[in-house]
């Protein structure tokens, strides 16, 4: 079997845990497995890359950004392979260039346009064990990008699919997929399964678990992910195609972002055009736009509202006074005190009665309903931030999730 391993920070945050991944590695390959592994930077190093770059540049320049950055995995990278080869094992570390994952896009959110994956097939051949940087690539130029926050996820999945791997496996400091925040939720289950779609739904809401952009990588190439531990041997959760088909609650997971922000603009005028006058200029900015919400028209006027992150709204309100005079609107607010919350499972928008359970139960918790947001598998809710876990705890008792179809692990 040849499998990628995605190891985090966590899992490698000291020289003791990067010689327990090593062993962890080496009893995989001596079951006869090839074994790729894609390695996340050190703990807490890329925030501390991040703020040694705030102290000498407010602003930092994002192509040298990326640069700093990009070090972060080179040391895991470098480290987890000195450890292989003192148990015993033939390895060679790998960067995002040398394993040839080729990006582009903008600087701090580039993207994988492919992966020349020679040199790497090279490598297991040889029998040695690739160990690859995760979260960075370059492009045609040889230039640095980095893929985002959690994107080493990413890179496995899409070193997987380049060697036709039979599965990617995502190591972390959790045995699984739960139902809710288990640091929230004591009595959250973790699941024995999850459909692409209702994992994807999870991630995009907020779920740091898996990264959004590869569960949809791997949806699209039918690559399964087993999220599992890299502390201790247990049954994780497998990502796939379909999850078991018996009956089961509709609802398979809850989840949360504090990362929320609000833009309400006030009073414009409801006419064709408007919407893209607003929106075309925060796209971009390389801002993206999350729930969207417009009043009913009155005498011809209209608020609307929109949800960004809040690491985009200090772009985005430095945008709004153009954007406004541009529409004809006369003011705009702000909130960056929001969170939301979301249920997640294949059919609940089909079956009646989820959303008015929804609602009850945010309406016992008196927690006050901002802006709602729908999709074929998801209910989501802009709350306040200060009541976002209160929300949590409330739903998953609603839905009964601590009975799910779990693992009883």
């Amino acid at each position: 079997m040849l499998v990628v391993q995605k190891y985090g920070g966590t899992s490698v945050a000291d020289a003791e845990r990067i010689r327990h991944v090593a062993g962890r590695i080496i009893r995989r390959v001596r079951q006869g497995d090839q074994v790729v592994a894609v390695v996340s930077a050190m703990g807490s190093a890329t925030d501390d890359l991040i703020d040694l770059a705030l102290q000498v540049a407010p602003d930092p320049d994002p192509r040298e950004l990326d640069m700093l950055l990009s070090t972060g995995e080179q040391v895991s990278v470098a480290l987890l392979a000195m450890a292989l080869k003192s148990l015993g094992q033939e390895a060679v570390g790998l960067t995002g260039q040398q394993a040839g994952i080729i990006a582009q896009g903008r600087h701090y959110q580039g993207r994988i346009s492919r992966v020349e994956a020679d040199r790497v097939r090279a490598e297991l051949a040889a029998g040695r064990v690739p160990v690859v940087a995760g979260y960075w690539g370059v492009n045609e130029h040889q230039e640095i990008f980095t893929l985002g926050r959690g994107a080493s996820d990413t890179t496995a999945v899409a070193l997987a699919i380049a060697l036709g791997a039979d599965r990617c496996e995502n190591c972390k400091d959790v045995e699984g997929i739960y139902t809710a925040d288990p640091r929230i939720v004591p009595t959250a289950r973790k699941l024995r399964d999850i459909a692409y779609e209702e994992m994807l739904e999870l991630a995009t809401q907020g779920s740091q678990v898996m990264h959004n952009r590869a569960v949809e990588l791997a949806s699209v190439y039918n690559v399964p992910i087993l999220v599992t531990s890299s502390m201790v041997e247990a049954p994780g959760t497998l990502i796939r195609g379909e999850a078991e088909l018996e009956e089961r609650n509709r609802v398979r997971g809850i989840a949360h972002d504090l990362d929320v922000a609000k833009i309400t603009v006030r009073r414009v005028p409801d006419r064709p055009g408007i919407a893209a006058n607003i929106f075309e200029p925060l796209a971009e900015a390389g801002i993206s736009v999350d729930t969207i919400v417009q009043n009913a028209s009155e005498a011809n006027l209209t608020d609307l509202s929109f949800t960004v992150s809040r690491s985009d709204l200090r772009r985005a309100e430095q945008l709004m006074p153009e954007i406004c005079a541009r529409v004809g609107a006369p003011e705009w607010t702000s909130n960056a005190n929001l969170g939301k919350v979301s249920i997640v499972g294949v059919g609940i928008q089909t079956a009646p009665g989820y959303a008015a359970r929804m609602f009850r139960a945010l309406y016992d918790a008196g927690i006050n309903i901002e802006l709602i947001s729908t999709s074929e598998i998801r209910l989501t809710c802009i709350i306040a931030a200060d009541r976002v876990h209160d929300a949590v705890r409330a739903l998953h008792a609603a839905f009964e999730l601590e009975k799910a179809d779990a693992d009883p692990a």
